[in-house]
């Protein structure tokens, strides 16, 4: 059950990074308001606090952050960006997310 709140934490934590790395993204490729730079320091200082919850190693953390954060990319590129994922993008994903699970699923000693 706690690896099941891990990953829940993880995809919170990827969509929240997500948030403050696409805020800057629109203002600088899209000439949107700079004032979008406020809630993107917002986002990546909650990203950070959100990572401490964990109480694994921290190398351990982001080892298994990454394989969730990248399932929560290619929904993030099919929900916001309207992109379709290719076969490769979910191939990617699912040998990514079964890494993370590896990492987050392991016996504890």
């Amino acid at each position: 059950m706690i690896e099941l709140k891990a990953i829940f934490l993880f995809a919170i934590t990827a969509v929240v990074e997500i948030i403050g790395c696409y805020l800057p993204y629109l203002w600088l490729t899209q000439g949107k308001s700079p004032w979008l730079l406020i809630p993107a320091a917002f986002a990546l200082a909650a990203f950070a606090w959100l990572l401490t919850l964990h109480p694994a190693a921290a190398g351990r953390v982001y080892a298994a952050y990454g394989g969730i954060y990248i399932g929560v990319a290619i929904l993030w590129l099919w929900a916001v960006d309207g992109v379709r994922p290719t076969v490769w993008d979910i191939t990617g994903c699912v040998v990514t997310i079964l890494g993370a699970c590896i990492i987050i699923f392991a016996p504890k000693s």
